[in-house]
This record gives structure tokens, sequence and C-alpha cells, in this order.
């Protein structure tokens, strides 16, 4: 049976058709992308001198289930004579000898790798990954004797803080962050001088200002979303749903394209979306405390630093419920006795409590974590060393108070305490508070119960005692 390789009908075949220089397409999640960029790499594959390299920021990216590398044998494998290569890079050779390779720049120090070569074809796949002065740098070895036009191709999701949203901001509403659908495809001109872009609306404007015909490149951007992915559409209909059960700030970046949302106070949590209870639930399956243990002993005026903690339940009924909050300035030795109190306070009152404690980086983070494993023999005790930033730990958690778009409320019960003034307070004005403590402490709770982990008692001959423990 013979594979037909071509493009969609809408934004992939306007990508794939455009004659500018640089083309960047997408700015949102699921509107085929990856595909795009395989399928243009293939145009000259006839061409013996042709050469494409397609990048990612790390070369897990490549390798990983699902991704670039295996994407690859979904387009190239059934084309008779490609051959998939994994030396000295991973890469596609074609019958006529043209190439497909696929590489990572992790920093600029990949970039003295690149010196000297010559790229016909330079494809970014997630170009808000890479700097730019990657980018530019690499636009310098963007040059061929093939007889092909040397040009980049590029996809991406939306990031307000990336410098692709400045480049391309021509084609994004200033006001609502979304694409301008009639600018979408439109050809602009730029020119690059003293690290400063200046634009035009055609070629012949900046020739007319004195720049050099062979300096000026043609730009386009090209909107994309899933609704233009009508195969993945078919092939995968919950990934819309996914996608609609995104965080707020995510969501408008990956379903709909916004290039201007950013998390900022009540975006990623209003306490209007959550159930208030006067009563402590009796479905609750799974107890989980999160503790955000503070830096240092005192603040920069010499006070005891905060330290928080938060219970959250899962509920028989998918709902979560939180039950305590803490948030009180304690010192370094204070608040080893206040986590002890609190685990023998949560046992009598909820049964079983998983106590969450983050691990700081390093030797003495773990001669910590094996100190607090100790004190806190007897109880159900995980300590964990933090990933990724604030924000990104708590989007999980702000999915499941903010609900479904549309929906009044979100999946967030919380208990009618004297601590819920405080605590709103601080959930309402994060990220851009100064003190984030109880959100951290929230993720992490939260982050426990949803893990559903299975815990292992340390073997009998551990001087750790009897302590329930997970490490990682």
């Amino acid at each position: 049976m013979k594979k037909v390789l071509r493009p969609q009908e809408g934004p992939q075949e306007v990508f794939l058709c455009t004659p500018a220089d640089i083309a960047i397409y997408g700015g949102a999640a699921g509107g085929g992308k990856t595909f795009a960029l395989l399928l243009e790499a293939l145009r000259h594959s006839a061409n013996p001198g042709f050469g494409a390299v397609i990048f990612r920021r790390q070369s897990i990216q490549i390798t990983q289930e699902g991704g670039l590398w295996d994407s690859s044998f979904e387009v190239y494998g059934g084309i008779k004579g490609a051959l998939p290569k994994t030396s000295p890079r991973r890469h596609w050779r074609f019958r006529s000898g043209a190439r497909v390779n696929f590489a990572h720049i992790d920093g600029d120090r990949d970039l003295s790798k690149w010196q000297g070569s010559q790229i016909a074809m330079i494809g970014y796949d997630e170009l808000t990954h890479f700097t730019k002065r990657q980018f530019f740098y690499m636009l310098s070895r963007n040059r061929t004797s093939c007889g092909v036009r040397p040009y980049i191709r590029a996809t991406c999701n939306p990031d307000a803080d990336s410098w692709v949203a400045e480049f391309i901001s021509w084609w994004i509403d200033p006001n609502t962050g979304y694409p301008i659908p009639e600018r979408s495809g439109k050809i602009r001109y730029m020119v690059r001088l003293n690290e400063e872009i200046r634009w035009a609306d055609t070629k012949e404007e900046l020739i007319a200002d004195g720049i050099d015909a062979g300096d000026i490149k043609s730009v386009t951007f090209i909107a994309s979303t899933i609704e233009d992915n009508k195969i993945l559409l078919h092939n995968d209909p919950g990934y819309l749903a996914n996608l609609k059960a995104l965080p707020l700030v995510e969501r408008e970046r990956l379903l709909k394209g916004n290039w201007k949302i950013k998390p900022a106070a009540g975006l990623m949590f209003k306490r209007t979306k959550v159930n208030l209870l006067e009563d402590l639930p009796t479905d609750v399956i799974l107890w989980a405390r999160g503790w955000d243990l503070a830096a240092t002993s005192e603040d920069e005026d010499g006070n005891p630093a905060y330290t928080a903690s938060v219970l959250i339940g899962k509920r028989k009924n998918g709902r979560y419920i939180v039950a305590d909050v803490i948030n009180k300035r304690y010192s370094s030795s204070e608040v080893r006795e206040l986590i002890k109190i609190t685990c023998l306070a949560d046992r009598a009152k909820y049964g079983r409590v998983v106590t969450r404690l983050p691990q700081d980086p390093g030797q003495a983070g773990k001669a910590q974590a094996e100190s607090f494993l100790k004190f806190l023999s007897g109880f159900t005790v995980k300590i964990l060393p933090e990933s990724g930033d604030k924000v990104t730990r708590a989007e999980p958690f702000s999915a499941q108070w903010l609900g479904l778009e549309g929906m009044d409320k979100g999946n967030v019960d919380v208990l009618i305490a004297d601590w819920n003034e405080m605590y709103f307070n601080q959930m309402e004005s994060f990220p851009q508070s100064a003190f984030k403590d109880m959100v951290d402490a929230s993720s992490s709770a939260f982050n426990e119960v949803e893990s559903g982990a299975i815990y292992s008692a340390p073997p009998e001959d551990s001087s750790l005692g009897k302590s329930s423990y997970w490490r990682r």
C-alpha cells in the first residue's frame, strides 16, 4: 500500500508553501508542528548536496519515547532508500545522499561545535527553548552551495517571556495576545544591525535606506491550533480534553495560542473558585501534609522566617479538601519540634497522613534528610528534592482549584477555619507576592496525594528506625 505524505489543508499547508527565509509555525499545542517540520526537510531529499539539521534544546528531547527521532520514522520510514543512522549523530540519509540530521544546543558552549558548518535548512522544534543569541549565531551557519536557497523553519508554543514573543509581535494582537488571523502567513522583511532588528513591509523599503539586499531576510509567522489538526482530533479526541483541563495560564497558551498571558496575581488561584465546608468530609481516602521549610532561620530584618504546612486530602468522589494550614515564624530549632507535634496531632485526628518534606540540594540536604527520618521515626515520611520552579510546581493544583473553563467552581474544597483569610490572600497574590510558603506547601501536599505512591519501609538493619519513607 502506497503511503502519501502531504500537509493538511490550512496553516500546515501554508507553512510548507511559504517562500520566506525564516518561517515560524505554531503558537499552540497539537497543530501538527513536528510533522510539518519533518516534511519540510524532505523537500530537497533528491538533491545529493542538501543537508538539514533539526535542533532540540536537549538531546533527550530527540530520543525520548515519542520524541523527534521516533516521529521521524513515521515520516521517513516508508521512503525507499531512506536509511536511519545513529553515528556520528542521529540522522537520515536518502538515496541521493541528502541528509536530515538531529542535534541539540543545550547552551552557548555548544555553538562552537558548528563553526565552519554549512547548513541549507536549519529547523528548530520549539524555538522558544533557544536563546536569541543561539538563533542568530546559527543563522550565520545557514548557507550552502547545493543550489538550494538557505532557509530556516521553526515551530513553537507561546511563551510571553521568550525573545520569540517580541520577534513575532507584529503578527500578535497586543491587547489580547492572540494571533491576528489576517496577518498569519504574511511576509515581512528584517535586517539585524548592531544586534538591533529593523523591520519593513517590503524589501525595497530597507534597500532605499541603504541596506544591502543580501543582508535582508524575509520572515513570516503562521499560527495554528489543535483545531487545524483534524487528523489528531480524529485519532486522539481525548487530547483536546487534556488541553481544556490545563491550568488557566497553560490553557490559554497551549489551547488558544495566547502570547501575552503569564502567571499573575489572581490567575492561578481564586478564592471564589473553591467550596467552603463547615465540617470535615468523611470520604477522604488519602491524606498528605506538605511542608515548606524556611531557607534561613531569620529574614533580612533578623526576625524568624516563615515555615508553612498544608494538609490536603483526596476524597472518594475525586475532589480535594484543604483541611489545615500552618504559617508561622519559628527558629530552626523550633521547626523540628513543630513538625513532630503536627505529625502526632495529624495521626490522632486523621489517621494515616503522609508527611512530605523538601530536601535541599547537596550533601547538606542529604544529611538533613537523614536527620529528619530518624527524628520522625514511626511516621510516614517522604523527603524529596524539589524540581522545577514554584509556578511549574503549582500548576497541577491550580488546574484542580480553578476547574474546567466555564465552571463556576473548581475541584477543591476548603474547611472553614481561622486561617482561611491568610491562606486565600497568599494564594490569590501568587506568584507576585513576596511570600509563597503556603503555595509551595500546597503544591507539595497536592502532588503527593495525586501520586498515590506506595511507601516502603527501611530495611530491618537500617539505623533510621521504623519510619516509612521514600527517597529519590
